[in-house]
Order: C-alpha cells, then sequence, then structure tokens
C-alpha cells in the first residue's frame, strides 16, 4: 500500500501554529496537531524552533509520502511575531505572482486561498483572545526547488507555491489509482446505471444529487471505459474549463506531463467561432484558461465546447453510453452544462 504525505499548505500551517503556541506560552513543544480539510487530523513533528525576542521560528520538514513530489523533504517555515493587525504573507523561497489566471492575485505571494484559510483558522485556536499575528511563510530552498516546477511557466517567479486543497498528498501511483476508480465504478453501478465522473476536489460541489460520484484524477479515457465495462447507462462529466478544454481536444489522459494543448484547442475552437485575430492571439498568449476567460466570456462558445466534449467522449467509448457535460469556472462558477434540471440540486454523494 502506498504511503500518504501532506502538502506544503498542512506544512504551513502547522508550523504557524506551533510558532504562535510557542509565542504565546513560552513553552517548547516537539509536535504540532492540525486538522486537515480532508477531515483528517495530522500529528507533524517540529523540525526547526527558533525564539527571539519579540517573535518565534517553526520548521515543519515536508514529506510527500510514495509522491514523487520535488518539494518532498524540504523545510517550510513560519516566523510569528505580534501585529496590530492578522496578517498572512510570504518571505523567501515563496513564490510572487506576476500573471492573471491564478488563485491569487498579481503581486502578491502564492499562497493559494484554501492554504491560507487552514494557516489562519489552525493559528486562531492557539492565538489567545484580543491578539493578533504577522505570519511570514518561507522557504529558503523553494527558489531553487521552484526551478523543477511549472511556477516559471504559470508566472510564478522566485519561488515554490504553498498548495494544497486536501491538506494530504495522496501517492501517485497510476496502477493503484486505476484500481481504485475501477472498483468504485463497480461498486456505483450496483446502485445506479447513472454516474458523475469528476476530476477533483473542485468538481465535487457541481456533482449531481444522489447519483454516486467518482474521482477519476487525470484518467478520464480510462474511467470511461470503466463505465462501459460496468454497464453505466449514463454519465455526467464535470470539470473546471482548464481541464475540460483537453477533453475537447481529444485528449484522455489530462495530466501536464502526458499533454498540454489548452491555449492552442481553445484558440482553434475559438477561430472556428469567428473570432478575430487579436483575441486569438491573446488567447494563444494567455498564462491559464482562467485567464483567457477574462479575454472571452460568451456562452455561446462554452455551449461549443461542452458539445464538442460530449462528441469526443462518444467517440471515444464508441457510443456505447450517454454523455453529459458540466464546464465551470473556478472564479465565474458554472459556464455551461448540456443538462437541465428541474431543481438544480448540487453535492453528490461518493467521494474517494
Amino acid at each position: 500500500m502506498n504511503r500518504y504525505g501532506y502538502t506544503t499548505g498542512s506544512c504551513a500551517a502547522a508550523a504557524a501554529k506551533a510558532a504562535t503556541y510557542i509565542l504565546f506560552n513560552k513553552k517548547i513543544i516537539k509536535t504540532i496537531e492540525i486538522d486537515t480539510p480532508a477531515k483528517i487530523k495530522l500529528e507533524l513533528n517540529i523540525f526547526y524552533i527558533e525564539k527571539g525576542n519579540n517573535y518565534v521560528i517553526c520548521g515543519i520538514k515536508k514529506d510527500a509520502g510514495d509522491d514523487p513530489d520535488v518539494t518532498h523533504n524540504m523545510i517550510i517555515y513560519a516566523k510569528v511575531e505580534e501585529s496590530e493587525k492578522f496578517l498572512i504573507t510570504g518571505g523567501e523561497g515563496i513564490g510572487i505572482v506576476t500573471k492573471k489566471g491564478l488563485p491569487v492575485d498579481v503581486g502578491n505571494y502564492a499562497i493559494n486561498p484554501v492554504p491560507r484559510k487552514m494557516i489562519e483558522r489552525e493559528v486562531k485556536k492557539v492565538l489567545p483572545k484580543e491578539k493578533n499575528v504577522k505570519i511570514t511563510i518561507f522557504a529558503p530552498e523553494g527558489v531553487k526547488i521552484a526551478k523543477n516546477t511549472l511556477n516559471e511557466k504559470l508566472g510564478i517567479i522566485n519561488g515554490i507555491s504553498i498548495l494544497g486543497t486536501t491538506g494530504i498528498v495522496e501517492p501517485l501511483s497510476k496502477s493503484a489509482y486505476k484500481k481504485t476508480i475501477e472498483l468504485e465504478i463497480k461498486m456505483a453501478s450496483a446502485e445506479s446505471k447513472e454516474l458523475c465522473l469528476v476530476f477533483g476536489n473542485y468538481s465535487k460541489k457541481y456533482a449531481k444529487k444522489n447519483i454516486p460520484m467518482v474521482t477519476m484524477g487525470n484518467f478520464v479515457g480510462f474511467s470511461l471505459e470503466c463505465a462501459v465495462k460496468y454497464e453505466i447507462k449514463k454519465v455526467y462529466l464535470i470539470g473546471q474549463i482548464g481541464k475540460m478544454i483537453k477533453v475537447a481536444g481529444g485528449i484522455f489522459n489530462t495530466h501536464s506531463h502526458i499533454a498540454d494543448a489548452r491555449n492552442e484547442i481553445f484558440t482553434a475552437y475559438l477561430s472556428v467561432n469567428g473570432y478575430n485575430s487579436d483575441i486569438l492571439k491573446q488567447t494563444l498568449q494567455a498564462n491559464t484558461t482562467e485567464e483567457i476567460l477574462e479575454i472571452v466570456n460568451d456562452k455561446k462558445i462554452f455551449k461549443f465546447i461542452s458539445q464538442k466534449i460530449k462528441k469526443r467522449c462518444k467517440e471515444y467509448i464508441k457510443g456505447q453510453l450517454d454523455v453529459e457535460v458540466l464546464i465551470f469556472s473556478l472564479k465565474k462558477g458554472i459556464l455551461f452544462k448540456t443538462w437541465s434540471d428541474s431543481i438544480d440540486n448540487h453535492c453528490g454523494n461518493r467521494t474517494r
């Protein structure tokens, strides 16, 4: 069985919580417990402690489990000092966002929204009432390690990102992941002949109520094949535009290392829908698909893309099941869906 790890977001939250506790309690501790968004408690060892006159720094060593993560074993630090206002910021080794389309605004440190909320929540559990702190997350190794990530391409410079929607790193074993997907689809087929397939946590809130839901990760084609194998009749494919535009181009393993033609596919479809050359140049050069949505916000094109996804999926599984599609944006919500509900209740009932 592969070993799970924890995210840079969990490390940052643990380091900040530990430093806050030590600052106000004047007591050295060796471990700190945090709650993750995945509802899993972590008790992490405190790798480094530094006490100053008005501050405490703690460091947590990142453990990626059996996932081949370039941030494995690096130290994520948090410096905590009393302040008039509660503030979370970054320091050495944490990247700065320079391009639009990311969850963090341009000019800010690349500490994503979920880890930021996690840091605040965990720190306030040990922060005395009427007190505020300034929390600086830093990672001196981050500048070097970031060169082995996609950060520079995304417009994040001089460091890593503090990431994690669940706080937990699931080991990237393709065979084990596929076995889990197949098992869950098999189990779902005993409950229903309809199935929601989602990419991850962001997609889950758009899943149809009372229909089994399976997280497929990047394995779109494999999941569709399993749905056919276990005689599912209809699949609702739900995903963020950045993943779904790949499927619209016939890419059925959406991992960025396998294929990343998001801009090219989007630009091609805009072209056949009559968009002018200035817009096409902008979309081709955009940093992310979310940035493209700042340029193009037309329901007609989202409908076109959704219909392309349906067509591609049906071709892939040779018409052996019906496919409905919902595409959404992290910032704009639902862009288009190919089905209509009289009462549009969300929230599926099966997760990984």
